[in-house]
């Protein structure tokens, strides 16, 4: 039994470090299974990936290095020869096929969405929990400033985002334009008062309709053209095929060599798509519901608002609909707005 324990998401704490208070030193993960000789001054073991900003790229690299290893290194482990598998003709029809049905099947929205997320792969999430009680701490400022002075009083907060005293605490949520925009636009028609709360959450649903739409636009041309892969790979291998029965008058060796080579294109098809096109689909997919969920906090927090409940009750409404890895205890949430509390005390 490891002698580590799991003090939070992204560290291990030696026990005797936590009670002593000893958390110094920061060791690799493996380490902590060398036990039994190291010293409670070498307490807390970070897990680094996930806290920096360039973890997600490298924790994509690590997985696409093991599906390499794992496959290739197999294949040697069973003395296959590598340089085999090297067949430039066979990758360039795959690749090409692939790249031109994918052209065909996409309109220039479709590959300018795909231009837009498929980066986002390779970076860190900003859909954690600090967002999320940032967020939740930003809605409450602004609808408490609504109860107390009227909701006219947040205009001047929404027509200058970039200015005002309530936003600029909360720069993430700025530099979200999806977010912000989705934000503003139902606090002016909230201060409009030209629409009842069943209109404006029936303009809610509309609009994440069109988000959720867009968000899987990138996805399942990503997935559709991942699916085609292991097809392209079997016309690869068949036009090989092709090729060594044209041959049939050559030496038994000669045939095994054409026929060996003309499975490469099985053999790539297929990795490709499982190795690298499904699993990207799949993280960008990940990476859009992530996103919309902000949207859907946002909304339920308003309407709970629009429908009488006091802003502390509506923020609680926004934090039941979060993701359970993302969503802060109800305490955390207070503790946070009781802070928020603080801070415009302050400035008032």
């Amino acid at each position: 039994m490891l002698p580590f324990v799991a003090e939070d998401r992204f560290s291990i704490v030696h026990p005797h470090a936590r009670e002593t208070g000893e958390l110094k030193g920061f060791l690799p993960l493996q380490l902590a299974f060398l036990w039994p000789r190291f010293p409670a001054s070498y307490g807390r073991i970070h897990i680094p990936f996930a806290c920096s900003r360039k973890g997600r790229a490298v924790l994509v690299l690590i997985g696409l290095v093991v599906v390499v290893v794992a496959v290739f290194g197999s294949y040697v482990a069973g003395d296959g020869h590598v340089w085999v598998l090297w067949q430039p003709m066979e990758i360039l029809l795959i690749a090409g096929a692939a790249v031109g049905s994918f052209v065909v099947g996409n309109n220039r929205s479709s590959l300018r969405l795909l231009r837009k997320n498929l980066p986002g792969i390779f970076r860190r999430t900003p859909y954690n929990k600090t967002l999320y009680m940032d967020l939740m701490a930003c809605m409450y400022s602004l609808l408490t400033v609504a109860k107390k002075e009227g909701v006219r009083a947040i205009e001047k907060h929404i027509e200058d985002t970039a200015s005002s005293s309530i936003f600029t605490q909360y720069p993430e949520i700025l530099s979200d334009k999806i977010l912000i925009d989705f934000l503003v636009d139902y606090l002016r028609l909230m201060v409009s008062g030209y629409m009842s709360p069943y209109e404006i959450e029936t303009l809610m649903d509309e609009e994440l309709e069109t988000v959720r739409y867009e968000t899987q636009v990138p996805v399942h041309a990503l997935r559709t053209t991942a699916d085609s892969l292991p097809a392209f790979g079997i016309v690869a291998a068949v036009m090989g095929v092709i090729k060594a029965l044209a041959a049939v008058d050559q030496p038994p060796a000669v045939l095994a060599d054409l026929i060996s080579k003309a499975m490469v294109g099985t053999f790539a098809g297929i990795l490709l798509a499982y190795g690298v096109g499904f699993p990207f689909a799949e993280a960008m997919d990940r990476r859009g519901s992530e996103s919309v969920k902000t949207l859907e906090c946002i909304k339920v927090t308003l309407l709970a608002y629009l429908n009488g409940y006091p802003p502390q009750i509506a923020v609680e409404f926004g934090r039941k609909v979060l993701f359970d890895v993302v969503r802060p205890s109800f305490l955390e949430l207070e503790e946070h707005v009781r802070g928020t509390r603080a801070k415009d005390r302050g400035k008032a």
